[in-house]
Formats: C-alpha cells, sequence, structure tokens
C-alpha cells in the first residue's frame, strides 16, 4: 500500500469521526429540548459510517480495495420518547405530561468517549505514515 493512501484512509477517518463528535455535542446540548422546529421534542441523531472502497488494477476482475471510511448518513434516533410529570411545563398535556428528548446523556458520554479514541488512533497512525515517508527519504540521502 502506498504512504498516501495511508494518510487519505485516516484522514477519511479523522474526518468521519470529527463529524461524530459534532452530532454527539449536538444531542448533548439539545438533552433537555421539548420543542424543535418540526415540532414535539429533539429526537437524538445518530452518524451512520461505512467502508469506502475504490476498485484496484484488479478491479477489472473484481477487486475492490479498502480507502477509508465516510459518514453515509445521519439517522434519527427512533426509540419512543420518555415521559415525566411536571404540570407546570409549557409543553404537557392535559394529564401533565411532558414528552423529554430521547437524549440519554450516559449513552452520549460513552459514544463521545469512543469517537474521542478512534479520533487519536486515526491521529496516531497518520503520525506513524508520516514518520516512515520521512525515513525512507532519509534513506536516499546516505
Amino acid at each position: 500500500m502506498l504512504l498516501s493512501k495511508s494518510f487519505g484512509i485516516s484522514g477519511s477517518g479523522l474526518t468521519a469521526e470529527r463529524l461524530r463528535l459534532d452530532i454527539i455535542a449536538a444531542n448533548l446540548a439539545n438533552a433537555n429540548s421539548t420543542r424543535t422546529p418540526e415540532g414535539g421534542p429533539y429526537r437524538r441523531k445518530v452518524a451512520v459510517l461505512e467502508a469506502r472502497q475504490a476498485p484496484t488494477f484488479a478491479g477489472i476482475f473484481g477487486g475492490i480495495e479498502p480507502c477509508g471510511v465516510r459518514v453515509a448518513r445521519i439517522a434519527e434516533d427512533q426509540t419512543e420518547f420518555p415521559v415525566r410529570y411536571e404540570p407546570g411545563h409549557p409543553d404537557a398535556d392535559a394529564s401533565g405530561y411532558v414528552k423529554m428528548s430521547n437524549v440519554n446523556v450516559v449513552n452520549e458520554m460513552v459514544d463521545l468517549i469512543t469517537a474521542t479514541r478512534a479520533y487519536e488512533a486515526n491521529a496516531t497512525a497518520m503520525n506513524a505514515a508520516k514518520t516512515m515517508a520521512r525515513k525512507a527519504l532519509e534513506l536516499g540521502k546516505a
């Protein structure tokens, strides 16, 4: 594999994980939002990642080579909204119950840690490829 492909693969991972971090931040910011422009409480969003693949020279014969990751789409979590009894809340129904956002702060924090670790792993892989490229150039000097 060429070193330039390593940079591209790690770069795509960095981009995907950064978007995941942005989505997680938006979920956390809206964890208590009971009203949205679309109506109803905020619905948790999730990044759906998929492998990017590129045809190789052997692709003429059906070969495919992995070349990173990309965000396929941003999906909405379809779990039910929890309800809370708050009769004084402006969004309460006639019985005094309020539909809350389906964002679970604990799950978001776990996702935040995994996205951060994946981002760090991609940065480490990119730095390793950069070090290898630098060492290869030093071989030519000797």
